[in-house]
């Protein structure tokens, strides 16, 4: 129903003091309140009641309003028994955030409003809104063990024919289509979960559409009321990263208000299972905790030994024998309030995000192996966070002799290989994810050592470019260790002296100087192996190579100049 129809009902007492404009806008429900935050309990297109109780002076108003806009509901009825006239404060932040506001007779009760109201939107939704709800009221009913995601998305492809899926922020397929429907590609997935990340950055109410390879969907997002994230105070870089979202096979563009009302009521449903999800996974988070805080207050390796037999089965069931261990280290880092980048040992916890629980919702996203059995591949994640860091202990199978000195367990690049698309979305122009791996550890003792590694490798990644960056414990023996560390100013000056003179002449000769440098120093100094790459004459290499050495200074037979040719062309 419209805001202008409760207007032109007499019997409701209602009198409009702002916000003619908007009396098209649909109502969807009523909520009486009094509350200052009644957020949690909005899902927008509410008709709001309040007796004003909330108010204790002018200052409380603008708060108030402003939670009601942000959570996008249809207009606001202020009852004139408590306070006589309506404030004056209250109507003018009312027409600020464009919520109408209309003054209820002291006559009239809330109660009446509310059976009014609920009745007529009862009644526009006789036709297949009540069967679906009705049906997803008893799944809701029914527990955990009434299908989950699943069977909602069944009730859609079965009631309204549309299919739908619920994806991860970083594109993971968390529920899908009826049973052998086609899936969501990978690639899909991504572009998706990407398109919605980066609308949900700007602040554009959902459902977002976006269109890919000639079908169209709709991207609504699925807010976990346990977490707040429907709060006005809260930023939306906080809950941006962790929060689902539906996808629908459909242009809702053109939709009807009931239409869209009951895809928001499905979103609702979804969001309880990711609550009861997030429930159970805090036991996971308690253990990688307690393990984390014994390895950082230097514990006895036996007591930490211990503590990872409780945890083990419970990360790992049916392993058996004890695994081995890894160790993650994630930040997530935002420019601060002036728009420049935070600084590493800042952490990121610049204009007031709490980038702790952030971090540690990414990594327990991309430690998902969906590949594990079990209803949700993410029930084997466990991950801590201190400070502005999520670390998590990743359990191993045991592994070979063979295997432990190699690149068994987790990598670093692949971690991040299916993710950094849709994430560097999300993390738009002003924030970074950077990742560090551990090697392998197989007993308590290496823990401690394990997770100073995984920290070291992180700081090597967050010294390279690019919004999401990752290192492995491999590179900590390599010269990549170091080159990040060298101050900017030592870059450009060391690399200027060696390369400009080559850039140089490349620019006005056309000469590929530089590409036959470095693809000399590739083979190791060896004539023919360059000449061969190249594809020249070896005569020719020989004068390309004279024409570096008369430029620079430098002798290319010399191992000293090699290594600094090497470094130039590393750092530039």
């Amino acid at each position: 129903m419209r805001l202008r129809a409760l207007l032109d009902t007499d019997a409701l007492g209602l009198r409009l003091l702002g916000g003619e404009d908007e009396l098209d806008r649909t109502v969807r429900g009523v909520m009486t309140t009094d509350l200052r935050d009644p957020s949690r309990y909005l899902g927008g297109g509410e008709l709001v009641l309040t007796g004003l109780a909330w108010r204790r002076d002018a200052a409380d108003t603008e708060p108030f309003v402003r939670i009601l806009a942000t959570a996008g509901v249809a207009a606001l009825a202020a009852g004139e028994a408590e306070l006589g006239d309506i404030p004056e404060d209250l109507v003018e932040a009312c027409a600020r955030h464009r919520l109408p506001l209309f003054a209820v007779n002291e006559s009239v009760a809330f109660a009446t409003i509310t059976e009014h109201v609920v009745r007529q939107v009862s009644g526009e939704r006789a036709g297949d809104l009540a069967a679906v709800v009705d049906r997803h009221r008893r799944l809701m009913t029914s527990g955990p063990a009434g299908g989950g995601p699943d069977v909602v998305l069944d009730l859609l492809g079965s009631d309204l024919d549309l299919r739908a899926w619920v994806l991860s922020p970083a594109g993971r397929a968390i529920a899908g289509a009826a049973a052998g429907a086609p899936g969501l590609s990978a690639r899909i997935r991504a572009r998706l979960a990407g398109e919605h990340l980066a609308a949900a950055r700007t602040g554009r109410r959902g459902p977002h559409r976006v269109a890919v390879d000639g079908l169209t969907y709709s991207l609504f997002p699925i807010r976990s009321s346990g977490r707040g994230s429907a709060s006005a105070s809260r930023d939306v870089r906080e809950t941006v990263l962790s929060d689902w979202l539906l996808a629908v096979e459909a242009d809702a563009g053109d939709w009807p208000e009931e239409r869209l009302d009951l895809l928001q009521g499905v979103t609702q449903l979804i969001a309880v299972e990711r609550d009861r999800r997030d429930a159970a996974r805090t036991v996971r988070r308690r253990l990688a905790q307690e393990v984390l805080e014994l390895v950082q207050t230097g514990a006895a390796p036996a007591e930490i030994a211990a503590r990872l037999r409780v945890a083990a089965p419970v990360l790992l069931p049916g392993l058996g024998a004890a695994p081995h261990w890894q160790v993650v280290v994630a930040r997530v880092e935002w420019d601060d309030v002036q728009g420049g980048p935070s600084a590493d040992a800042a952490g990121g916890r610049r204009a007031g995000i709490e980038s702790g629980p952030v971090a540690q919702a990414l990594l327990e996203e991309i430690l998902v192996d969906p590949a594990t059995a079990g209803p949700d591949p993410s029930d084997r994640i466990a991950v801590a966070h201190t400070g502005d860091e999520a670390i998590a202990l990743v359990p191993l199978p045991a592994m070979s002799p063979e295997a432990e000195g190699g690149d068994a367990g987790l990598l670093a690049d692949a971690l991040l290989a299916a993710v950094r698309e849709p994430l560097s979305a999300g993390l738009a122009d002003d924030g970074r994810l950077t990742l560090g791996v551990s090697a392998a550890v197989h007993s308590a003792e290496g823990l401690r050592g394990a997770l100073e590694e995984a920290r070291h490798a992180r700081r090597v990644a967050a010294a390279r470019p690019g919004r999401v960056c990752a290192a492995g414990h491999q590179e900590l023996a390599s010269h990549v260790l170091l080159l990040p560390f060298v101050p900017d100013d030592v870059r450009r000056a060391f690399t200027a002296r060696l390369l400009d003179p080559l850039r140089e002449y490349d620019r006005r000769h056309r000469a590929e100087l530089i590409p036959t440098l470095e693809a000399f120093l590739d083979c190791d100094g060896s004539w023919t192996r360059c000449a061969t790459r190249l594809h020249l004459h070896v005569n020719t290499l020989r004068y390309r190579v004279g024409r570096i050495e008369q430029l620079t200074g430098r002798d290319l037979a010399r191992l000293e100049d090699k290594l600094d040719f090497f470094l130039a062309l590393r750092m530039s």
